[in-house]
Protein backbone atom coordinates (compact mmCIF):
# COMPACT_ATOMS: atom_id res chain seq x y z
CA UNK A 1 0.00 0.00 0.00
CA UNK A 2 2.89 2.34 0.68
CA UNK A 3 4.06 2.11 -2.94
CA UNK A 4 0.61 3.09 -4.20
CA UNK A 5 0.61 6.20 -2.00
CA UNK A 6 3.97 7.26 -3.45
CA UNK A 7 2.72 6.84 -7.02
CA UNK A 8 -0.40 8.86 -6.31
CA UNK A 9 1.70 11.59 -4.71
CA UNK A 10 4.02 11.66 -7.74
CA UNK A 11 1.04 12.12 -10.07
CA UNK A 12 -0.30 14.97 -7.92
CA UNK A 13 3.14 16.56 -7.85
CA UNK A 14 3.48 16.38 -11.63
CA UNK A 15 0.13 18.03 -12.22
CA UNK A 16 0.66 20.75 -9.63
CA UNK A 17 4.18 21.58 -10.80
CA UNK A 18 3.35 21.43 -14.49
CA UNK A 19 0.32 23.69 -14.12
CA UNK A 20 1.73 25.82 -11.32
CA UNK A 21 4.40 27.52 -13.40
CA UNK A 22 3.44 30.44 -15.60
CA UNK A 23 6.58 32.52 -16.05
CA UNK A 24 7.47 31.41 -19.58
CA UNK A 25 3.86 31.58 -20.75
CA UNK A 26 3.54 35.20 -19.63
CA UNK A 27 6.99 36.07 -21.02
CA UNK A 28 6.07 34.53 -24.38
CA UNK A 29 2.81 36.46 -24.54
CA UNK A 30 4.48 39.75 -23.55
CA UNK A 31 7.13 39.22 -26.20
CA UNK A 32 4.56 38.26 -28.82
CA UNK A 33 2.27 41.28 -28.39
CA UNK A 34 4.66 43.94 -29.78
CA UNK A 35 5.96 41.57 -32.46
CA UNK A 36 2.40 40.71 -33.49
CA UNK A 37 1.38 44.37 -33.63
CA UNK A 38 4.41 45.22 -35.76
CA UNK A 39 3.75 42.34 -38.18
CA UNK A 40 -0.04 42.69 -37.94
CA UNK A 41 -0.39 38.97 -37.32
CA UNK A 42 -1.44 36.57 -34.58
CA UNK A 43 1.26 34.05 -35.56
CA UNK A 44 3.84 35.36 -33.04
CA UNK A 45 1.30 35.07 -30.25
CA UNK A 46 0.56 31.47 -31.19
CA UNK A 47 4.26 30.60 -31.55
CA UNK A 48 5.60 32.33 -28.43
CA UNK A 49 2.54 31.46 -26.34
CA UNK A 50 2.71 27.74 -27.08
CA UNK A 51 6.49 27.68 -26.74
CA UNK A 52 6.28 29.37 -23.34
CA UNK A 53 3.58 26.96 -22.20
CA UNK A 54 5.63 23.97 -23.30
CA UNK A 55 8.66 25.31 -21.41
CA UNK A 56 6.54 25.80 -18.28
CA UNK A 57 5.26 22.23 -18.43
CA UNK A 58 8.71 20.77 -19.08
CA UNK A 59 10.27 22.75 -16.22
CA UNK A 60 7.48 21.71 -13.83
CA UNK A 61 7.74 18.02 -14.66
CA UNK A 62 11.53 18.13 -14.41
CA UNK A 63 11.33 19.73 -10.97
CA UNK A 64 8.85 17.11 -9.84
CA UNK A 65 10.99 14.24 -11.14
CA UNK A 66 13.98 15.70 -9.30
CA UNK A 67 12.00 15.94 -6.05
CA UNK A 68 10.75 12.39 -6.47
CA UNK A 69 14.27 11.07 -7.11
CA UNK A 70 15.56 12.84 -4.00
CA UNK A 71 12.70 11.36 -1.95
CA UNK A 72 13.45 7.89 -3.29
CA UNK A 73 17.14 8.26 -2.41
CA UNK A 74 16.23 9.32 1.12
CA UNK A 75 13.93 6.32 1.48
CA UNK A 76 16.61 3.95 0.20
CA UNK A 77 19.20 5.44 2.55
CA UNK A 78 16.78 5.13 5.47
CA UNK A 79 16.04 1.50 4.59
CA UNK A 80 19.70 0.59 4.09
CA UNK A 81 20.99 2.24 7.28
CA UNK A 82 19.21 -0.05 9.79
CA UNK A 83 19.85 -3.10 7.61
CA UNK A 84 23.59 -2.41 7.41
CA UNK A 85 23.84 -2.12 11.18
CA UNK A 86 21.97 -5.37 11.80
CA UNK A 87 24.06 -7.27 9.26
CA UNK A 88 27.28 -6.12 10.90
CA UNK A 89 26.10 -7.12 14.37
CA UNK A 90 24.86 -10.51 13.12
CA UNK A 91 28.06 -11.32 11.27
CA UNK A 92 30.15 -10.08 14.20
CA UNK A 93 28.22 -12.27 16.64
CA UNK A 94 28.64 -15.41 14.53
CA UNK A 95 32.42 -15.03 14.16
Amino acid sequence: MEGQDNVKHLEDCSVSNALGTWVFSVAGALLAIPVGIKRKSLAPLVFFGTTGTMLDIIMGITACEREHAERQMQLLEAQNSPNDGSLISESGGES
